[in-house]
């Protein structure tokens, strides 16, 4: 298991360059990984193009909707993501415009307190575009390093990994045979071997 963390553990956030806090404009940076990792395209793009979107200062969302469409297309074409490029462009604006305006720019409004509010996040991060239920799983195997009441939070593809290498298949089993603050990298660590 040590092996496994050591070797595959660095989260998607951290490949973004997030460092995740509990702080508005981390969780929004969250939000945005969220958000071009929830199409079909690779995870390692996904951060890439995050990475690009954050090097050009677009780490708030009043900062994202000062931009305009086309430098943010740019930066997404920089970090690979060319796919889907204009429509995320305008995804990410519209993204940004709903957490100003319905929840102050400032995520922790729907952090839970206890693990049984977890399905109620899960529901709530998808009325942000192009956010499903994929999507909000991949937010909540992330923020869980910084919001204790999600933690264990292991999404389908890492419990299906954790089950092909003989490791439970329960969440609450799991992420018990590592350390709390190693939960997230376990999970990171699942899903990135689990690509392989």
């Amino acid at each position: 298991m040590r092996d496994l963390v050591a070797e595959e553990g660095r989260t998607y956030a951290e490949q973004a360059g997030i460092t995740l806090r509990d702080e508005p404009a981390s969780l929004f940076q969250l939000l945005v990984l969220t958000t071009l990792a929830s199409t079909r395209i690779a995870a390692d793009v996904a951060a890439a193009a995050a990475h690009e979107l954050f090097a050009a200062g677009w780490r708030t969302p009043q900062r994202l909707l000062d931009s305009t469409s086309r430098q943010r297309v740019d930066a997404l074409g920089r970090g690979g993501y060319r796919r889907y490029d204009e429509r995320t462009a305008t995804v990410l604006a519209e993204s940004a415009t709903l957490l100003l305006e319905e929840h102050g720019g400032d995520l922790r409004r729907l952090r839970p307190s206890t693990a049984d509010e977890v399905p109620e996040l899960v529901t709530r991060l998808q009325d942000f575009p192009r956010v499903g239920p994929t999507g909000a799983r991949i937010f909540c195997r992330e923020v869980q390093a910084v919001w204790p009441a999600v933690r264990p939070f292991f999404d389908d593809r890492a419990l299906a990994t954790a089950g092909r290498l003989g490791l439970p298949e329960d969440a609450a089993r799991l992420g018990a045979t590592v350390a709390d603050d190693d939960v997230v990298r376990l999970a990171s660590a699942l899903v990135r071997r689990g690509t392989r």
